[in-house]
């Protein structure tokens, strides 16, 4: 009888176990340590990886509820991926995880889910200089841009970052070099300014300031006429937390602050004690930031052209060409987008041709004096 209750009692915890329906937060961060060592083991631990937790979602009284994990890896040799995703389906096989993936330029990534609910999102990156450009597959980014020489030099500059997970994931996806505009105290500001850096874009503050324009609205926090050198000093700080590895800084709106001497006399200070640089983004012809920049010693520079202030893709190819004019006729440039779909179509198609022209992309500081 012994013998017979020890079986039985077995067989309901085997049944149990197999009728489980949900995965503890302990046990959903140990899986999260099993692919992260294992991307590490792969990679020589050279990887640069990021966990961001998602909130946990506000279903009360539900059992199935459950924050997953993402996890950001960079490999610096596309070859390893096929590796990883060989160690992740075994550590998924073992915790009986469901894998599916989505592949886009640049990145693979792979969401992991125990019986229909989300346990991890895996975003696995190949590093800008890994990857391959159009129509040079076969030239290193950094050889690129240490041959640009003399040759005309092009910085874009893509604002607005920070709203939307979509349209930044199609934006770092495009392999070239971009400098990239992160707009802060968004929910996710960090994120994307992490991932633009593992994958060797250049990261920037999209640094909201006050606008004059009818029905503009404000943002929560911005630097606003009347703010004194202190309040500057200190909004710009709260900011640059929620952007990190931000090389420098370009106003976002800003028609009536970048008018504004004072204002920009309290500006350039703090940007200065912090070594960054900043674009001026001219989103009003009165505006005397970039003098103010200039006579205080912060590295500095104007924008020339907006890609897509008409956001279809024949007009962004022929800003595009302009930007390439201006930067054949005074040496360089430096043009602005946005993360529109039009927008991203239309540098995926036109980069290549300015390439093949003997346009060079660089980063914003690379033309910033």
């Amino acid at each position: 009888m012994r013998i017979f209750a020890a079986c039985a009692t077995f067989v309901l915890l085997f049944v149990a176990g197999c009728g489980k329906k949900t995965i503890s937060k302990s046990e959903l961060r140990a899986i999260t340590g099993e692919i992260v060592g294992a991307a590490q083991k792969i990679n020589g631990h050279k990887s640069e990886i990021a966990i961001r937790p998602e909130p946990q979602p506000a279903k009360r009284g539900s059992s199935s509820a459950l924050a997953a994990d993402n996890i950001y890896i960079s490999l610096s040799d596309p070859p390893q991926t096929a590796a990883f995703a060989q160690a992740l389906n075994a550590i998924a096989r073992k915790h009986d995880l469901s894998v599916t993936e989505a592949t886009s330029s640049g990145m693979i990534r792979f969401d992991c889910a125990f019986h229909g609910v989300r346990t991890h999102t895996v975003h696995l990156v190949t590093s800008l200089g890994a990857r391959a450009f159009a129509p040079h597959a076969s030239t290193p980014l950094a050889a690129r841009q240490s041959a640009s020489g003399g040759n005309p030099r092009l910085a874009i500059i893509i604002d607005d970052l920070g709203y939307d997970r979509s349209a930044g994931d199609a934006v770092l996806a495009l392999g070239f070099p971009l400098t990239v505009s992160v707009l802060p105290h968004l929910p996710l500001s960090g994120e994307l300014a992490e991932e633009a850096q593992r994958r060797g874009d250049q990261v920037m503050l999209h640094l909201p300031m006050e606008s004059e324009a009818d029905g503009a609205k404000p943002e929560d926090i911005e630097l606003r006429v009347g703010m004194s050198a202190a309040q500057v000093d200190a909004a710009l700080a709260g900011m640059l937390e929620t952007v990190p590895y931000a090389a420098g800084v370009n106003n976002h709106q800003g028609s009536r602050a970048t008018a504004d001497p004072t204002l920009m006399q309290a500006l350039m200070p703090a940007l200065r004690q912090r070594g960054l640089f900043f674009v001026d983004s001219r989103t009003d012809a009165k505006t005397v930031a970039y003098d103010m920049a200039e006579r205080a010693g912060v590295p500095a520079a104007s924008r020339k052209v907006f890609l897509d202030d008409i956001a279809s893709r024949g007009a962004i190819l022929k800003q595009l060409d302009l930007a390439a004019r201006d930067a054949q006729r005074d040496g360089f440039t430096i043009a602005i987008g946005h993360p529109r779909p039009a927008t991203v179509a239309a540098l995926a198609e036109g980069v290549p041709q300015l390439e093949a022209r003997g346009i060079h992309l660089v980063f914003a500081s690379e033309l910033v004096h």
